[in-house]
């Protein structure tokens, strides 16, 4: 713990994001609203940017509030974040350069 509180708000970002099942997504404010701080969706980017947990937490599985896929994807693009995805089963589509997950259809429901 780092004395500023972030090292217990990134804890509970990387629990919560352990919790979303393959095949789903969540959007950063919901994870903000899972640990308890609803305006720190921007702080859950953060703590994901940084995750030295890959593989352990699913951070691919985050994606903004309309589904679009992180262009600066920590672990390599949004290609990467869109392989990632589909491969679990979430049906990407691209409109321009950007990329987007269905929340109507893939989002979790905790």
């Amino acid at each position: 713990m780092n004395g500023n509180g972030r090292g217990n708000f990134f804890d509970s970002v990387y629990e919560a994001v352990r919790r979303i099942p393959r095949g789903k997504v969540a959007t950063y404010g919901q994870i903000a609203r899972l640990c308890g701080e609803p305006r720190a969706s921007r702080a859950v980017g953060y703590a994901l940017h940084v995750n030295p947990y890959f593989g352990d937490v699913p951070c691919h599985r985050v994606v903004n509030r309309e589904g679009r896929l992180a262009p600066a994807f920590a672990f390599g693009g949004a290609e990467v974040q869109k392989e990632l995805l589909e491969k679990e089963g979430v049906r990407v589509v691209q409109e321009g350069s950007l990329f987007y997950a269905d929340l109507k259809k893939y989002l979790w429901i905790p």
